[in-house]
């Protein structure tokens, strides 16, 4: 599924769109990976995704700190930016496998620098910067991922 985000609100919509569409009744872990060069616009589809599951403070990256966790009512979501990481191995010491349980999501910003140490992604949102916003492509790679981007709604009119 390939959409255009002309604005930062219109990647934040789809964002909260993708975490609406959640399947309720999957109570595992799930894992979605964000890709794209600096300033595609990563942490602001996570901010989207993030407020619609409730958050209502501050979203950042969590460039310096590797992991905020946030308590979402029905799941806990990690949000994880591993840009700054050097090596896959300095994931060992922030004890992510405690938090790779059921009822648990984890948003991941590059997860290339992860390697083998993180779960596999359910779903895969690449954002990639145009003369005109944002393109982002969204793929499913498991029957989780799959069911939860069917039941992705449209852009309302006008929006992304």
């Amino acid at each position: 599924m390939r959409v255009e985000a002309k604005t930062a609100e219109d990647t934040e919509s789809l964002g909260g769109r993708l975490a609406r569409s959640y399947p309720q009744r999957d109570e595992g872990l799930a894992v979605v990976y964000l890709t794209g060069e600096l300033g595609a616009g990563k942490t602001t589809f996570a901010r989207g995704f993030l407020r619609a599951q409730g958050i209502q403070g501050p979203v950042r990256s969590p460039s310096y700190t590797l992991l905020e966790i946030y308590e979402t009512g029905a799941r806990t979501t990690l949000h994880l930016d591993l840009y700054r990481l050097r090596d896959a191995s300095e994931l060992d010491n922030l004890g992510l496998r405690e938090w790779a349980k059921p009822r648990h999501l984890w948003l991941i910003e590059w997860p290339e620098r992860g390697g083998a140490r993180l779960p596999a992604a359910d779903v895969s949102v690449r954002l990639a910067s145009g003369a005109q916003g944002h393109e982002i492509e969204l793929s499913s790679h498991t029957e989780l991922g799959e069911s939860w981007l069917a039941r992705l709604p449209a852009a309302p009119p006008g929006g992304s």
